[in-house]
């Protein structure tokens, strides 16, 4: 009997190859390649039954389509992320460094939808139906009746899902995690490349089938990607991203991919000893509270998604050796360098010779272009030890020619600093609301079109 000749399967794209390869010949990844055991015969891949009929072909405009219908989860952060809560049948793929609160986030989410009235279901594969028991004892969840399964083989959860079980249909179910998730019909170990390719697509497969909405938990790389296929993120509907520091009492879900609602929304967590509880005013946690103001610190509008929030720039200007360093936590440092050499040549603000190190208060990552005009401000300020006003805010995109460029959505962001009690405001003359003039609710406009005259109008500040 011929033996079995090994493949070899890339990390990223799923991609086969009879050989290992130094670079994956299908995405070109680099030191992707993995064996793994070939499979003894492809049928045995056929065995599951057919979860959906032949549909027939139609034509767009004769396709029935309506607005999509939403659940909320009973928790409204996670609700924002979602674009208004749980779709039917759609699939949400969530992600994030161990011990960070995914499990205690789904659970919380599933017993205030069982409470709502809906048929929920917990798989779990990490930890046993007792373990989930008594997290939810810690987490004040008395009396719950969200159903729980320890199963982490595929035909058993898929058969679980077609009995109904608590005598109806589901209508939402967490799988915890993907990577613990087998299938009879293949060889290869759990967590696999194949293993996670083939276990995601059937429990997709079911999801749109019946009709349930599901939630994979899934690991991630010590790179902080989601481990496994990227055809995994390919499949679902939805993927958020758990952020924050497990030194810190604060969360960020972050959606990533969203069919159903806007990317890059965040919803803002604190861990609390009963669980996690929604933040509703996540400015408070990126603002520090200084009793006078301070050289280098720059309060900016920015935007999240759909939501708006004010974050704090902090930049420190120091005297620098031979080499000068450039160092910025929660911003591009690329981008800082280019701010910096718009700033000296049409602003006259040397700093080749500084050290210059920015920072974004709270843990943040901004990545939007609207935050240059606050970095910018916040480095000359510390670079001449002379504090902006107390009240400021500022936003707005520089380019290479020292113009200030005008940042989306600028009337939402002027609304939300004077909601929050600022007084004076440096934007893009484009931003300038145009009935409101040089007031809008309290504060006070300063408009500008370059980065000189920007810096201009901050001297001349009291």
């Amino acid at each position: 009997m011929a033996k079995d000749k090994p493949t070899y399967v890339c990390s990223e794209c799923g991609g086969n190859s009879p050989r290992w390869l130094g670079q994956c010949p299908h995405c070109k990844a680099w030191n992707t390649l993995v064996e793994q055991a070939s499979e003894p015969n492809a049928t045995s891949k056929n065995r599951f039954a057919s979860l959906a009929g032949t549909q027939a072909v139609q034509a767009l405009a004769d396709i029935e389509a309506s607005d999509v219908e939403r659940t909320p989860t009973g928790l409204e952060e996670l609700d924002r992320v979602l674009g208004g809560g749980m779709v039917e049948g759609g699939v949400v793929l969530i992600g994030g460094d161990p011990g960070i609160g995914k499990s205690t986030l789904l659970l919380q989410a599933l017993d205030a939808l069982q409470r709502a009235g809906q048929n929920t279901l917990y798989v779990t594969g990490e930890e046993s139906g007792a373990q989930v028991a008594l997290r939810s004892r810690r987490l004040g969840i008395d009396g719950s009746r969200v159903q729980v399964l320890a199963e982490i083989q595929l035909e058993k959860i898929l058969a679980t899902l077609a009995a109904h079980p608590g005598g109806r249909p589901l209508q939402v179910v967490v799988i915890d995690s993907i990577q613990t998730v087998y299938s009879d019909a293949l060889t290869s170990a759990p967590g696999s490349v194949a293993q996670v390719r083939e276990c995601a697509a059937h429990l997709t497969r079911a999801a749109k089938a019946s009709g349930v909405a599901m939630v994979l938990v899934g690991h991630v790389t010590k790179e902080g990607a989601l481990a496994g296929p990227r055809v995994l993120e390919h499949m679902v509907d939805t993927v958020l991203y758990f952020e924050g520091d497990t030194h810190s009492s604060y969360r960020l879900v972050r959606a990533i991919k969203n069919r159903f609602g806007a990317v890059n929304e965040i919803g803002v967590f604190a861990m609390t000893e009963r669980g996690l509880k929604g933040v509703s005013n996540p400015s408070a946690i990126f603002l520090s509270q200084h009793r006078e103001p301070v050289p280098g610190s720059c309060v900016l509008v920015t935007l999240e998604g759909t939501r708006p929030m004010l974050v704090e720039i902090q930049a420190l200007v120091d005297n620098g050796g031979p080499s000068p360093r450039r160092l910025s936590v929660g911003l591009e440092r690329d981008r800082l360098a280019l701010l910096l050499a718009v700033l000296h040549r049409h602003a006259g603000v040397a700093c080749m010779d500084q050290d210059v190190f920015v920072n974004a208060v709270g843990g943040v990552r901004i990545s939007e272009p609207a935050a240059d005009l606050a970095v910018m401000l916040a480095v000359a300020s510390s670079l001449r030890n002379k504090p902006l006003p107390r009240g400021f805010i500022a936003f707005g995109e520089v380019g290479l020619a020292g113009e200030v460029r005008p940042a989306p959505r600028g009337q939402e962001r002027l609304r939300e600093a004077a909601k929050l009690g600022f007084s004076v405001a440096l934007v893009p003359r484009a931003n300038l609301p145009k009935k409101a003039g040089r007031e809008l609710e309290g504060l006070t406009l300063h408009p500008v079109e370059r980065i000189d005259e920007a810096l201009d109008i901050v001297r001349g500040l009291p």
